[in-house]
């Protein structure tokens, strides 16, 4: 498929904006850095003042493809081979005139930029090297920036855009390197972990040289990340949390992001989901993905082989607990932070938020609603000063039929929500409040 070269930047945008909208894998937390005299933009450790749409997706940051012409035939990809879709691709110059101009009009506040494989791994790693230097360089663009890594691409390209970017991903796909095989034959695990492996150990060599916080001197500041596909290869919810987990213990990532499957191509090797993309269950591995990163769980005490797939009515924080009711109810005043953690209805700030206000008086559950717990959820498992809230009988089945009432309505919501919309900085109809009833009755008689 030849790339199209007489568009103009907006048709350009339109096309490569739109094929960048099924990778998920960007965020914009976890690097601060101040305005610097003579540069444009900054960065925020606690977010770039983003939103985001309803399965997650950022939308503060200008998210797109260099290119999508590519030379693998990924079964799940619209941007593979063998599609037959208009190719485009930008120029350097004109990823940086993008990203100026909308961060100059406050519609954006920094790069995502990922691309499909144009000619080779080296050859595109070498265009996005040259648009992030131009960036900084000429274009003093001090403001977060997030580029994909190309497996294959030469290592010395690798580690010089890292020293441009804020973070840097490199996307997993498939969860199996028999999902990669089945799915994506031209691709192959190694060729996907080394990359990760080089940013993990340019990561840790840097600050092991404790080398002062200059744009420049710090490589890849905040951290890399990677993406999953969810339901497009038969591995259950235990496998995908497994290799989740490996992947934060063994490379350091910040954070794995999962994407519900969407079969966007007619490909018999793709499966048909009746219920269309699972994002109820891209929902239930984020929960639990959280419960791995902040909450002091094991992949194993969530799930097991013979209890391969997480609860559709329940977290998978609530349906633990159900599970080992032996170790409840807990006591507020005395329990320690790790186990106060492991409530449900209990979040980390609220379980800091008790371990500190208890110094100072005993809690009650009145006090335990002003600190942020949940009581509707919480109630079944916590003690005050040695009673509950209300006489409850600790049961499994008591219990999870009080609770199933609530998550039902969230799994309603998640199943129903047309979370695959792509939202676009220059359509805000989403944003936009429903007509009044005003609105309607002038409506009706041509009075608008």
């Amino acid at each position: 498929m030849l790339i199209q070269e007489q568009m103009d930047l907006q048709e350009k945008l339109a096309i490569l904006s739109d094929a960048a909208k099924y990778d998920v894998s960007c965020t914009s937390s976890g690097v601060d850095r101040k305005g610097k005299k003579g540069m444009l933009g900054n960065a925020v450790s606690a977010g770039l003042c983003h939103s985001f749409a309803a399965d997650g997706r950022c939308i503060s940051l200008l998210k797109i493809l260099f290119t999508n012409q590519c030379i693998y035939d990924c079964r799940y990809c619209v941007n593979r081979r063998s599609n037959d879709v208009v190719r485009t691709a930008f120029t350097p110059d004109e990823v940086c005139t993008l990203t100026m101009e909308f961060y100059r009009r406050n519609y954006i506040e920094g790069l995502f930029l990922s691309s499909g494989i144009l000619h080779s791994p080296d050859y595109t790693m070498d265009l996005i090297y040259q648009t992030l230097r131009k960036l900084r360089g000429e274009c003093r663009f001090n403001g977060y920036i997030h580029v994909k890594a190309i497996p294959g691409a030469d290592p010395v390209l690798i580690e010089k855009v890292g020293f441009l970017a804020d973070r840097m991903s490199v996307n997993l796909e498939l969860p199996t390197a028999e999902g990669l095989k089945s799915l994506a034959p031209s691709k192959s695990r190694t060729r996907i972990l080394g990359p990760m492996r080089q940013i993990q150990n340019g990561i840790r060599t840097r600050k092991l040289e404790m080398i002062p916080y200059e744009r420049g001197q710090r490589f890849v500041p905040a951290g890399q990340s990677t993406q999953m596909i969810v339901g497009a290869t038969p591995e259950n919810d235990y496998q995908m949390i497994k290799v989740a987990e490996a992947l934060y213990r063994n490379y350091d990532l910040r954070r794995v992001f999962y994407s519900a499957f969407v079969r966007v191509n007619d490909d018999s090797r793709l499966p048909v989901l009746p219920g269309g993309p699972p994002l109820l269950r891209e929902h239930r591995l984020y929960q639990a993905d959280w419960l791995l990163r902040f909450y002091g769980f094991a992949a194993d005490e969530l799930l097991t082989e013979r209890q391969p797939h997480f609860n559709v009515l329940l977290d998978p924080k609530c349906d633990w607990a159900l599970r080992h009711l032996e170790l409840f109810p807990v006591e507020i005043n005395r329990a320690d932070y790790q186990t106060i953690l492991r409530v449900p209805g209990i979040g980390v700030k609220s379980a800091k938020r008790i371990v500190a206000a208890r110094r100072a008086a005993a809690l009650d559950f009145p006090d335990l609603k002003k600190l942020g717990v949940a009581l509707k959820r919480a109630v079944y498992f916590i003690t005050c000063r040695g009673r509950m809230m209300y006489p409850v009988k600790v049961d499994q089945d008591f219990i999870t039929s009080q609770l199933v009432g609530e998550e039902r309505r969230k799994v309603w919501d998640i199943g129903t929500s047309g979370s695959y919309r792509q939202m676009s900085m220059f359509d805000d109809g989403w944003l936009s409040p429903p007509p009044t009833v005003q609105d309607v009755e002038t409506a009706v008689l041509g009075q608008m």
